[in-house]
């Protein structure tokens, strides 16, 4: 008896990502109403959360650049499609994009790709490579700046480019999830002790993160008020970027705030980690994509400083843009101390009563916009204009 029909989604791996987590989440709408979810990747941390979801992981070589390999992967999706009766490919990253277009189109299939990334496209040769990433049927734009940006380099049309936000898992993401023993762990893991508000900055440690803005931000800030009862806690994995790390330790001992500012590496509860903070620095000096972190900050009701570069300003309601009563967030220029500084005083001056009022904006702001149910309803809803299926409405009806 020849299988169901499947939806086969390829990714070189499946560490922690954006990329990934979107796998992992149509994976389980998929399954949700009765599809069968394939993936095709070389493995990763995030394999095991497909398999727990009912999703079959198919181990292929598929990270490769290699122009030989590569076709042999082209063979093997051929293969995988008439043996597992898979109707469409959804790719969600370059080098297998081109082996999933070479296959879907000799086997008469819909090729979905999603756009995660700007992509550099400083040389010819790297602007070919980079445009597999439009030539599906469908393409997925992550946020509207990235829709804008795949028109300036393609000139894409409105009816292949559809726009769907990464979304957060609400259940998850949700303050009553978070018990009382999950917050005093993480603050003792911390050592944050009780009184200090916490200025999150969840990033890995790289330059382009905006470290050491945010150090130059909190001595701009004591330098008009005085020593403030914060910390601020770099919460991202550093491993291989030990002199990068260095660099920032001796800039805070230089500045004098050795009491102020902590690396804690990478954070496995963030839920928690957005419960305790009293709000989430992302201080990008590159445009972001998208940035989930932000949504994720906001689901938990923590206010939100963004850089006003790339898609936060799609996701964080801030002025002038929005009327004060209806802020989630501030929006501040890349690499400037004092705009961080002035945003950080306001939002450590707020009345309780404004804070919450803020916080409960926040929260409405990710329900409405970027939870994880719209994100996959509005993906299978484009399987659904290449399939004639009604995959869209049956996960609405099952949710």
């Amino acid at each position: 008896m020849k299988d169901k029909p499947a939806i086969l989604q390829v990714i070189p791996h499946l560490g922690v990502g954006g990329a990934e987590l979107s796998t992992v989440e149509i994976v389980d709408a998929l399954q949700s109403i009765g599809v069968r979810a394939l993936v095709a990747t070389q493995g990763g941390r995030m394999a095991r959360d497909i398999e727990r979801r009912g999703g079959e992981i198919i181990s292929m070589p598929v990270a490769t650049k290699n122009p030989l390999q590569m076709l042999q992967n082209k063979r093997k999706l051929e293969q995988l499609i008439a043996e597992r009766n898979i109707v469409l490919l959804h790719a969600r990253s370059r080098a297998p994009a081109w082996s999933s277009m070479l296959a879907s189109s000799k086997m008469n299939i819909p090729f979905v790709t999603t756009y995660h990334g700007a992509y550099g496209e400083a040389a010819p040769l790297k602007r070919l490579y980079n445009s597999v990433m439009a030539r599906g049927d469908r393409v997925i734009a992550n946020s509207k700046f990235t829709a804008d940006l795949v028109r300036a380099r393609y000139q894409l049309k409105d009816d292949v480019l559809r726009v769907i936000y990464r979304g957060v898992e609400l259940e998850r993401f949700s303050k009553s999830a978070v018990s009382n023993e999950r917050l005093e762990e993480l603050r003792a893991n911390w050592d944050v002790p009780k009184g200090r508000k916490i200025i999150l900055h969840p990033a890995r440690l790289t330059r382009l993160k905006g470290h050491r803005t945010i150090i130059d931000g909190v001595k701009e800030l004591f330098g008009r008020a005085g020593e403030r009862e914060l910390m601020v806690i770099f919460a991202g994995d550093f491993s291989g970027r030990r002199a990068y790390v260095g660099e920032l330790s001796e800039q805070i001992g230089a500045l004098g705030l050795g009491q102020h500012i902590k690396f804690v590496g990478h954070c496995s509860d963030m839920a928690a980690a957005y419960t305790l903070a009293h709000v989430t620095i992302i201080a990008s000096t590159e445009p972001e994509t998208f940035g989930r972190t932000s949504a994720e900050a906001q689901a938990m009701g923590c206010p939100v400083i963004a850089t006003n570069i790339g898609a936060p300003p799609e996701t964080v309601r801030a002025q002038p843009h929005v009327e004060e009563g209806e802020m989630t967030g501030w929006l501040v220029p890349p690499a400037d101390p004092v705009a961080f500084a002035d945003a950080l005083g306001e939002v450590l001056n707020l009345q309780p009563d404004n804070y919450r009022q803020l916080s409960s904006h926040a929260i409405d702001n990710v329900r409405k916009s970027f939870s994880d149910q719209l994100m996959k309803a509005q993906t299978l809803a484009v399987y659904d204009e290449l399939l004639g299926t009604d995959f869209a409405m049956r996960y609405e009806r099952e949710d």
